[in-house]
């Protein structure tokens, strides 16, 4: 493992690659997205959010079959078939930083400002996670190792939704109208389950290209 234990940033930034792409029927992380694979796009944004870079992956394999680039580490999922809740845990268990930010490998709109307001937000906090449409957006937020123990009683109770957790810990909720003053168009959370979501993410691209 790199020491990463002086990075500048201060903050590790860990992708969730550990799903299984049922719904869209072949591996998205490496669908072609823009001229490159889905997880490269959000690896490149994720550069601008903190360092180290961790992906999630669920099985030590994956990680090659992913090409990851040599400064990226590889974390395998040490709670298999647990969700995204059980990834979540196994970033902040592996980061070498008080502070992670985490999103999903399908996430193509993410954005660098938004994470860094919710980075802002975090003092006297254990998490900061946006609010949409009255539900909390859990794979594009900010998390402390407090919450690793909170976790992993969910996690061995696998009561896995990933708000279920957040009585146990300080969370400072962002609000939908906060959250549109830097995306207006929410397309931060937008991610890619199915055929259509990728017809559709690729239509958003074409209507403004320097997305």
């Amino acid at each position: 493992m790199k020491d990463y234990g002086k990075n500048q940033c201060g903050v590790t930034a860990v992708i969730l690659a550990g799903g299984m792409s049922r719904r869209l029927g072949r591996d998205k992380a490496l669908e072609p997205f823009e001229g490159e694979p889905l997880i490269q796009r959000v690896i490149s944004r994720m550069r601008q959010v903190g360092r180290p870079l961790l992906v999630v992956v669920n099985h030590p394999e994956r990680a090659t079959e992913l090409d990851l680039p040599d400064d990226i580490q590889a974390a395998t999922d040490r709670y298999p078939g647990m969700g995204s809740l059980g990834g979540i845990l196994t970033g902040l268990m592996a980061a070498p930083t008080e502070w992670s930010t985490f999103c999903a490998c399908d996430m193509p709109f993410l954005s660098p400002q938004l994470y860094q307001h919710l980075l802002s937000q975090r003092q006297g906090y254990d998490a900061v996670v946006p609010v949409i449409d009255g539900r909390p957006e859990p794979t594009h937020a900010v998390y402390s190792r407090a919450c690793i123990e909170p976790i992993r009683k969910r996690v061995i109770a696998q009561d896995l939704k990933i708000s279920s957790f957040f009585g146990d810990v300080r969370v400072r909720l962002v609000p939908e109208d906060e959250v549109r003053l830097l995306d207006p168009d929410l397309r931060s959370f937008f991610n890619i389950n199915t055929e259509k979501d990728l017809e559709t993410a690729l239509a958003m691209v074409e209507r403004t290209p320097v997305q």
